[in-house]
């Protein structure tokens, strides 16, 4: 017995001074990663000569940039942290939301992409979303552009928020760094590549990102899975303390829990979001022509569905590998990180390449934050101070109000991340059933119904809106939410409410004007559309 822990503090020592000898290359590999996330913005900045570069990049995206930007900017933290954590600690049972984002991803990129880009286009060559609102809707008096243009900005600050928060846990978790300073580290890179180099930048910081994610979700869990051994899963998932028939059917919550008819159409209607997400529309309106965007098509497709099925399996593997460790009381989402750290210095003695992928999950949690924080900065630039407010600006003045507005978006986000308490899966569930609920049902009928109007365009992002709000944020029955009694996420409900508003008030109101409808068809048939 005293042998044992004897032999427990030597090898505890032990790995202490491996971890001690490994942290100068995990901190190279980092240092390296953030000053070539610098050093892109700094290059693309020099491209930046008016306001359709800065927010579209000319519409000139190619196909794999196109696809991997529109695949990383929407997976952030989340697909690294929040889903394989959910896994980790409720079991399979959580591969729900995975399912239902890749049917959201395919239904998205083929139904979707397409139409919306060439739409922009005819709509008097719009260049955001709120823009192309008002441009298909002739909204001479710019209410559908400063409703949405005011959603864009509240929803955005709760999503930046998370991939800030994600990145201070992560500098946390890795280097001990109080969570405060590291926070601040990971939003000063972000905003000065953002700040600099505007959508150019971000795609192709985002590019990149992509590619470290892909394979640090390909080759982790693997190697892991080989340590472990695949006949040892179950055996080990029964000693950590949780029922591993259980853990592993994807019909159950938790150890023993099962997953209610409720429970599972909550969790896959997290693709219905992906039609309301402007920092992933605005990257099909950004690409060169149709044949690269046919190409991104099936790019995006096959990366979201690898990163999925591994983020899934990370939580499993992970929960197995990391054993006698248990990670509890919100460190779970901290899984794949320590994944990492205990394979590259542990087991591995490869630090350097351990540092190469823990700035994947940097990667991710960049890769979103920088979209949110340009589609927000569009949407005070373009659409409230030029379009709202009617403010007469050139190309130069524009691009400084977007920089300052960046500034000031994530000075706000970064304040709500200051709570180290925040859960990331918490954060992002709130801010995509938001921008889902509102801008969601109105892109689908906006490209496809022709009988869609302005007032019931208004209609439908206010109630969407309006409906996540009080049902994640207002104690309506005994001091809870809604959405706390029913168990029902928001994003169903507000989805739904937003299109049968959009439906009901065109119906009762005037019908399009000629020109509109014409416009309509010309997109529908590809007639007059670059």
């Amino acid at each position: 017995m005293l042998s044992d822990r004897l032999n427990n503090r030597l090898d505890g020592r032990m790995r202490g001074e491996i971890m001690s000898n490994s942290m100068g290359w995990i901190l190279l590999a980092f240092a390296l990663y953030l000053l070539l996330m610098v050093v892109v913005g700094a290059v693309f900045a020099k491209k930046n000569t008016n306001s359709e570069d800065y927010f579209l990049g000319g519409r000139n995206l190619g196909a794999f940039v196109a696809a991997l930007s529109a695949q990383a900017s929407d997976m952030s933290g989340w697909l690294l942290m929040g889903l394989p954590g959910s896994v980790y600690a409720l079991g399979t049972g959580q591969s729900w939301i995975a399912i239902g984002l890749f049917i959201g991803t395919v239904c998205n990129w083929l139904f979707i992409s397409g139409r919306l880009r060439r739409y922009t286009i005819r709509a008097n060559n719009s260049l955001t979303l709120p823009m192309y609102f008002e441009n298909r809707f002739h909204d001479n008096k710019r209410i559908l552009l400063g409703v949405s243009s005011i959603t864009i900005v509240i929803f955005f600050l709760v999503y930046t928020a998370s991939a800030l928060a994600a990145g201070g846990k992560l500098f946390n978790s890795i280097f001990g760094i109080d969570y405060k300073i590291a926070l601040t580290i990971g939003a000063v890179v972000i905003l000065t590549y953002t700040f600099m180099g505007g959508f150019l930048a971000v795609c192709t910081t985002d590019f990149i990102q992509g590619m470290l994610m892909l394979i640090g979700l390909l080759a982790v869990p693997l190697v892991a899975l080989g340590i472990v051994g695949g006949g040892n899963i179950a055996g080990t998932l029964t000693q950590s303390g949780v029922d591993s028939a259980n853990f592993l059917n994807i019909f159950s919550s938790g150890s023993t829990g099962k997953f209610s008819l409720v429970d599972i159409i909550s969790q896959l209607a997290w693709g219905l979001g992906y039609m309301g997400m402007p920092h992933i529309l605005v990257r099909f309106m950004a690409v060169k022509d149709e044949k690269e965007l046919n190409k991104s098509k099936s790019i995006a497709i096959v990366w979201v569905a690898l990163s999925l099925v591994f983020a899934v399996i990370i939580g499993v593997v992970g929960r197995a590998y990391l054993y006698p460790t248990v990670l509890t009381d919100g460190a779970e989402e901290k899984v794949f990180i320590e994944m990492i750290v205990k394979l590259f210095t542990v087991d591995i003695n490869a630090p350097i390449i351990g540092g190469i992928f823990l700035c994947g999950i940097l990667a991710a949690i960049m890769s979103t934050a920088d979209s949110q924080l340009l589609v927000s900065a569009s949407s005070v630039a373009e659409d409230i101070y030029c379009g709202v407010l009617g403010k007469k600006a050139d190309d130069k003045k524009v691009l400084t109000i977007s920089r300052i507005t960046v500034l000031v978006i994530a000075v706000i986000a970064y304040l709500i991340a200051l709570n180290p308490n925040n859960s990331i899966m918490g954060l992002v569930s709130n801010a995509w059933a938001g921008l889902g609920s509102a801008f969601g049902p109105l892109v689908v009928l906006s490209l496809f119904w022709k009988r869609t109007n302005l007032k019931g365009a208004v209609a439908g992002i206010a109630s969407g809106a309006l409906a996540v709000i009080v049902w994640d944020y207002i104690p309506l029955v005994g001091g809870q939410t809604l959405g706390s009694v029913t168990g029902l996420y928001s994003l169903v409900v507000g989805f739904a409410l937003s299109l049968c508003c959009i439906i009901v008030v065109s119906l009762m109101t005037e019908a399009p004007s000629e020109e509109i409808l014409e416009e309509f068809e010309d997109v529908k048939n590809g007639n007059n559309v670059a």
